[in-house]
């Protein structure tokens, strides 16, 4: 069964969202980067292993976690390792743990209030109007049984 195409009025809001969702990533983006130096890909994996870890994480977990394919993530994860920011380890079974350095720690510590700083002022201000409105419907959007039915 086809849809028809979207309306003009579905199409302008379609773009909306799109141009919404790129501003506030871009926000966040700029102000992580400016604070601390770290990428949002670096962010998302020092927050995970620090934060959900305890600074020690195994690379799976870690990469189920971000839902991100394996060659992207080790990639990611040299790069950081070059940086100073975390060491692999061989963990259990062979398995590689990813561990936090003192370094990534504090860039971590730098890019925290920088990060809730540009949601704040990128997607939370602006949204104030009528929150519960517009808060239900971002969350019946990104509800993961939404459409398994």
């Amino acid at each position: 069964m086809t849809s028809p195409p979207l309306d003009d009025s579905e199409m302008a809001r379609w773009i909306a969202w799109k141009q919404a969702n790129d501003a506030v990533a871009t926000a966040v983006a700029r102000e992580i980067l400016a604070a601390s130096a770290l990428s949002v890909p670096d962010f998302s994996v020092l927050s995970r292993v620090i934060e959900n870890g305890a600074g020690r994480m195994p690379q799976q977990k870690l990469g189920l976690m971000l839902g991100w394919q394996r060659a992207r993530l080790s990639r990611q994860l040299s790069r950081m390792a070059d940086r100073g920011l975390l060491t692999r380890e061989d963990g259990p079974a062979g398995r590689r743990v990813i561990v936090a350095t003192d370094a990534g720690r504090d860039a971590l510590a730098i890019a925290r209030p920088a990060h809730a700083r540009a949601v704040r002022h990128a997607l939370l201000s602006p949204a104030a109007g009528d929150r519960k409105t517009f808060w239900t419907a971002v969350q019946a959007i990104a509800d993961p049984t939404r459409n398994s039915t």
